[in-house]
């Protein structure tokens, strides 16, 4: 019998877990003075140097098992609260306000899985990290403290008394409600993240170029045959050969990293809330209420189109924007697929509404900015330092230009606000066209903005933030604007809804 109102600590194997960790902790912050004792080991330091390893990890040891023993959790029926106690000297309490949690999440590494535990976090609204960490929980107390916790956020009600069987009675009461197939994660990988693969791509290149300079007679062998392989080529060749190798390159790392983070995706629909599940080596099990979600985002771009496949973003509340943590990403889904979804965390399909476009002066703002504004510096830097011949820069610049102008044009064209009576919805992008949704009610504040060069034409801008993130919308029709920011500000007023 699982009481959660009585402290409990976790599995005793979670001693190894917290182990492992402390001394990958350890090894992190000291690995500069490791390496140097390493390279500079002889006889006469070996056995003072094995002994500090030896002592140190003994350390670790008894530090990792105090640790153990003050970790207890429990939740307070008094204070509607989740509390945890821990500390090795210096003890603390963590007491969570159960409404106040946005997800659950199991998770399970590698030597998790081997030991048989799992690791459960909590993340509450207005955290930049994972509030609550319990490293080491069986499967089936993991399962009912999860479940509990969502339940008791959802509704707050008393903690009923539970059976350790119940876990397996969620399951049987769940159904599965969407799988995303290795075809469509391979759609997915092939057709997402090329600018994030070419960073990491180019950052990889930079350190591999970085180790070889310090090879110094290694190098100038490694660079007379490069060079050499690249002189014998022209300069039409050398540029394809180079773009194959790079979008190989990408494509591959887009595909490993799909399958390894995504595999196995699961949305599994329960009674108050929807659970994820997903993940190659380290597994992952995200139960989260819909109800909390700030912000939805579903991006495609012209191949995913032809493919059928999309990425929806759920943004729940955060203190920060950028965290990753309070972002959820369900990959692979296809257009009927994207909107079964949508009908679960909505209670229905949103539809757009009234349409609010960008004024002209929007794509001539764009076209300078992002078009000519950079052929002219380009233009006097290359005159000044004489790059490359004249030629050549003509020619880049005439494919920059036909490239930027297409990519603008579809970035105004795309770009728009449809607003209704529960949904506001923001369409943007080039390439990635995203989609932003948005209830009225869950609006924090609004915004609005208007230089003294618009009043004449009319036109202004307004942002709306929520817990989630923010929209911003501009260049538009500010007299509509204002109409919209009042009905707005009044369902915000009116409405009986939560935001969280």
């Amino acid at each position: 019998m699982n009481n959660f109102s009585i402290p409990q600590k976790q599995s005793l194997v979670g001693v190894v877990v917290m182990f492992v960790n402390a001394l990958q902790k350890l090894v992190r912050a000291f690995w500069p003075i490791l390496l140097i004792s390493i390279v500079k080991l002889n006889s006469t330091n070996k056995v003072i140097f094995f002994t500090s390893v030896g002592i140190g990890i003994i350390l670790v040891g008894l530090v990792s098992f105090v640790q153990y023993f003050n970790f207890t959790f429990f939740i307070d029926d008094e204070t509607n609260e989740f509390v945890i106690n821990k500390g090795v000297l210096n003890k603390s309490k963590i007491a969570i306000q159960l409404n106040k949690i946005q997800q659950v999440s199991i998770n399970q590494t590698i030597l998790q899985r081997i030991i048989g535990v799992y690791k459960l976090e909590i993340d509450t609204a207005g955290s930049d990290s994972k509030e609550v960490t319990i490293n080491a929980l069986n499967h089936e107390l993991a399962l009912l403290l999860k479940e509990k916790l969502v339940q008791v956020s959802t509704k707050n009600d008393s903690i009923v008394e539970s059976q350790q069987n119940e876990a397996e009675k969620v399951e049987m009461n769940s159904s599965t409600f969407f799988k995303a197939s290795i075809s469509s994660l391979l759609k997915i990988g092939l057709t997402s993240n090329y600018i994030k693969s070419l960073s990491l791509l180019l950052f990889f290149i930079a350190s591999a170029f970085e180790n070889l300079n310090k090879l110094s007679a290694e190098t100038e062998l490694y660079e007379s045959k490069l060079a050499l392989f690249f002189s014998n080529l022209s300069i039409a060749t050398a540029v394809f050969f180079v773009g194959i190798v790079l979008i190989s390159v990408i494509l591959i790392i887009n595909l490993v990293r799909t399958l390894v983070k995504y595999y196995d995706f699961t949305i599994v629909k329960n009674k108050d809330s929807i659970s994820m599940q997903f993940g190659l080596f380290n597994t992952k099990n995200t139960l989260m209420n819909p109800d909390k979600v700030q912000k939805l985002k579903l991006t495609q771009n012209f191949f995913q189109k032809k493919l059928d496949v999309l990425t929806i973003e759920i943004n729940q509340a955060s203190s920060s924007f950028e965290n990753e943590k309070d972002k959820l990403q369900i990959p692979a889904c296809s257009e009927s697929e994207s909107e079964t979804i949508l009908k679960l965390i909505y209670n229905q399909y949103p539809k757009k509404g009234q349409v609010l476009s960008p004024n002209i002066r929007k794509l001539v703002i764009n076209a300078f900015f992002l078009i000519l504004f950079p052929i002219l510096i380009s233009f006097s830097l290359n005159e000044k330092f004489e790059y490359v011949s004249r030629i050549y820069w003509i020619f880049l610049c005439l494919i920059y230009l036909v490239l930027s102008s297409i990519l603008v044009y579809k970035s105004y064209k795309h770009y728009k606000l449809f607003v209704s009576d529960k949904h506001i919805i923001k369409q943007e992008g080039a390439w990635d066209i995203d989609t932003i949704i948005i209830e009225p009610h869950k609006i924090q504040t609004i915004a609005t903005h208007q230089y003294f060069w618009q009043k004449k034409t009319n036109i202004g801008s307004v942002t709306i933030s929520t817990a989630g993130g923010n929209v911003h919308f501009s260049t538009a029709n500010f007299s509509e604007i204002k109409q919209w920011v009042n009905y707005w500000l009044y369902q915000v007023e009116s409405t009986n809804k939560s935001w969280i």
